[in-house]
């Protein structure tokens, strides 16, 4: 079996690669290395990942849809896992072509791949940043998904409207996956955790939105490939055989954790105190986000579970060891 992992040297994708080719796999990943972040923390997981047998990588672009069709037409993946995308609310405050770009035209690229070759199962990253400002807690998947707060939310729903689409059309099987603020080893520099430890390992200030009172439910990385490697094994079921369908999942601990005991947990794990700098509520960000996960835990028998005091530990062992601080 050949899987394609498209955003390989992303955060999920980077872990998500490895599972899959320890697991005995032969892995395709693609990346366009875009300058986001960090292009050096991105290479070095790709160095990781280069060591691992059946792992084979090849930076493009999925916008590019000659070169996106060449890859599936080589390889005839069983199954595609696709988590490329630009990530960032905040970013897309400043830079809205590029999620038109990688979030629309390049899914949509993907899609259309899938829709000439058939792989047995499209995987796709979604965000919980889709419930925008619901008020309803916990978020169901069953939720009404059409007031997005920021573009990158509205990328993501659309995302989930045209794969919708494609399954009934073309008789595709996808499962799109809600993804509740995701965090671990070899995270991401733009996301809270990191920001926080990098800020204070330097003696700076943290910043903290909305005076702390917000609130997230952090799902552990671990937990999250744990749930893809399940899900990819489980394609939805369609009524009738040879049509398509689609399924979606959130994927989140389903316990929110206020903003100021995260950074009370992240002071405990670095031995140190933050100072503050309480700021208001930006543009695009939603207050609290919680996830309601019994559709996921019916359908694959498990729920995230990692706490966030170990998942937080984990990711500053990680952070110190890396950085050398």
């Amino acid at each position: 079996m050949t899987v394609l992992v498209t955003g390989a040297a992303g955060f999920i994708g980077f872990h998500t690669a490895r599972r899959l080719c320890r697991e005995g796999l032969e892995v395709i990943g693609i990346d366009n290395l875009n300058h986001y972040y960090s292009v050096e923390l991105k290479r070095a997981r790709l160095r990781e990942l280069a060591s691992l047998q059946g792992f084979r990588f090849q930076k493009m672009d999925i916008v590019d849809k000659p070169a996106l069709m060449k890859v599936f037409n080589d390889n005839g993946f069983t199954e595609v896992v696709h988590l490329a995308a630009q990530a960032g609310v905040r970013y897309s405050l400043d830079n809205p072509d590029a999620y038109a770009q990688s979030n629309l035209v390049g899914f949509l690229n993907v899609l259309e791949a899938c829709r000439q070759y058939r792989p047995e199962h499209l995987i796709y990253a979604s965000s919980s940043s889709v419930y925008g400002s619901n008020r309803k807690m916990p978020f169901n998947v069953e939720d009404a998904v059409d007031q997005p707060v920021s573009l990158y939310a509205a990328s993501k729903r659309a995302n989930e409207l045209l794969a919708h689409a494609y399954c009934h059309l073309y008789g595709l099987k996808a499962t799109g996956l809600r993804f509740f603020t995701v965090y671990g080893p070899w995270g991401r520099p733009d996301m809270a955790l990191f920001k926080f430890t990098d800020a204070m390992l330097k003696g700076l200030p943290i910043e903290v939105f909305n005076q702390g009172q917000m609130a997230r439910d952090f799902t552990y990385i671990d937990d999250i490939v744990e749930s893809i490697v399940r899900l990819r094994k489980r394609p939805p079921v369609p009524d009738e055989p040879g049509n398509g369908i689609q399924r979606i999942f959130n994927i989140g601990r389903g316990m929110p954790v206020a903003l100021l005991d995260f950074v009370e947990c992240l002071e405990a794990a670095l031995g140190m105190k933050a100072r503050r700098n309480l700021l208001p509520l930006q543009a695009g960000d939603v207050v609290k986000t919680w996830a309601d996960t019994t559709a996921l835990e019916q359908w694959i028998d498990f729920t995230p579970q990692v706490s966030l005091e170990t998942g937080v530990g984990e990711f500053v062992k990680w952070y110190r060891n890396f950085y050398q601080v």
